[in-house]
């Protein structure tokens, strides 16, 4: 009882100005020029979105049954969906969630992607991605996980010369990372 307080807590104690201050606006510019060249190497749509803490909704169901890490899960699911992540062409899109409430990362990727990566490889990046969050070394954690993303998305979704410029002006979804 005591832990899910403490949970309740922090999470009504943290919102978009936290987030803000964790990605300042240069940062976000640098973040968004980043996914747009990336975006330009592979026919893969990738969304970064950062949220201060989990609605009050999700809140309510943290129990016996149910873990912060399974709310966080669940919560990387629905912005997947909200954020139209799955509706990219070729199924191809990979969503980035950070949780800075709890310093939990998620990466969801569609079902194009799931074919060819595992979670074991998602979760290998999102391991490395923790170390430099651990430090509040937001935008380097940040830039790693895209990295990593565009390498994976790169390997099974490469587009060549002909079809880069085809693909820049068909970009499918905002490049900016979404702040909450």
């Amino acid at each position: 009882m005591l832990n899910k307080l403490k949970t309740l807590l922090k999470h009504l104690w943290l919102d978009a100005a936290d987030t803000r201050r964790a990605i300042p606006p240069d940062m976000l510019q640098r973040l968004a020029r980043r996914v747009a060249a990336s975006e330009r190497r592979h026919s893969g749509e990738i969304r970064i979105c950062v949220e201060a803490s989990l609605p009050l909704s999700y809140l309510w169901r943290l129990g016996r049954h149910t873990s912060i890490a399974a709310l966080t899960r669940q919560r990387a699911v629905t912005m997947f969906g909200k954020l139209r992540v799955w509706d990219t062409e070729h199924n191809n899109g990979v969503l980035i969630y950070v949780l800075l409430a709890e310093r939990a990362i998620e990466i969801v990727a569609d079902r194009g992607v799931a074919r060819h990566v595992g979670p074991d490889q998602w979760q290998a990046m999102v391991a490395r991605m923790a170390a430099a969050f651990r430090e509040q070394r937001y935008e380097d954690g940040l830039t790693q996980a895209l990295e990593e993303t565009s390498a994976v998305l790169m390997q099974h979704f490469a587009v060549d010369g002909s079809e880069q410029d085809a693909h820049a002006k068909a970009n499918e979804l905002p490049d900016a990372p979404l702040l909450q």
